[in-house]
């Protein structure tokens, strides 16, 4: 065994590290040792049986604590592969108050932005989808389902529905969604967002490439033209780690006045 890993293991290390359930001693062992740069993103990490040997606790301890780093997004367990150090994920404090694209809020922090398409064309609306966008029978719906990228590092699946009336061609639509509406005529100028937590699962947590209940944001946005009508109708799934939203407040003049 490494001789890192004996450093970074060994019993008498992880009894001394304080108070405390084992499991979390052994946790901070690894956050040290990650922060201090013995361990950097992609390393592999031993056994759950070498481990507990080298710490002389239970399995059951070296799992607990694995298992707590995992949910944190720490490490990273790959089927058959084994456990890793997860990449840093640097956080995105995101405004409420402004309705921007993903493309020009990635590009205004200098990161580079890329989307994989999940889905782009023209769909029958669904109940859902008609309700939202104020649709009529035989009216079709475009549907912009993206993966959406920042230096390589997912960040969001983002599911966009809007009107063919307001955007006639899907494939306008190459980067920036509100770009392509800009040249339609149909950019919204405001919106009304919905978020609530939720455990990302399935083929989200894949593509968002956490595990399978992992803490992320579930965002409803409606947006509007000037006039009221409704342009889009959006549900987006966003990694719990890599976003802040930021709400600034104000305080009603009775309030400040009592």
């Amino acid at each position: 065994m490494h001789d890192r890993f004996q450093g970074i293991f060994a019993g008498a290390n992880v009894q001394a590290e304080g108070r405390g359930p084992l499991y979390l001693k052994l946790r901070s062992r690894v956050e040290r040792a990650i922060s201090d740069g013995v361990l950097s993103h992609g390393d592999a990490l031993p056994s759950e049986r070498d481990i507990a040997d080298i710490a002389d606790v239970s399995r059951v301890t070296v799992r607990k604590a694995v298992q707590d780093l995992v949910k944190d997004g720490i490490l990273v367990q790959r089927h058959g592969s084994g456990t890793f150090v997860s990449r840093p994920v640097a956080r995105v404090e995101q405004p409420l108050s402004r309705l921007t694209s993903f493309t020009e809020d990635m590009s205004r922090r200098g990161w580079k932005a890329r989307s994989e398409w999940l889905t782009r064309g023209l769909f029958s609306p669904s109940p859902e989808e008609m309700v939202a966008l104020g649709m009529a029978p035989g009216d079709e719906v475009v549907r912009i389902d993206r993966l959406r990228v920042a230096d390589d590092l997912p960040l969001a699946i983002e599911r966009a529905s809007i009107s063919s009336a307001m955007l006639p061609n899907p494939m306008l639509v190459e980067t920036s969604l509100y770009a392509a509406l800009e040249i339609t005529g149909y950019r919204p100028v405001r919106a009304l967002q919905r978020i609530s937590a939720t455990n990302l699962r399935g083929e989200d947590a894949a593509l968002l490439q956490v595990e399978a209940g992992h803490a992320g944001l579930r965002i409803e946005r409606i947006s509007y033209l000037q006039s009221g009508r409704v342009v889009e109708f959006t549900r987006s799934l966003y990694r719990g780690d890599a976003y802040d939203f930021v709400a600034e407040l104000t305080i009603a003049k009775s309030e400040r006045d009592g």
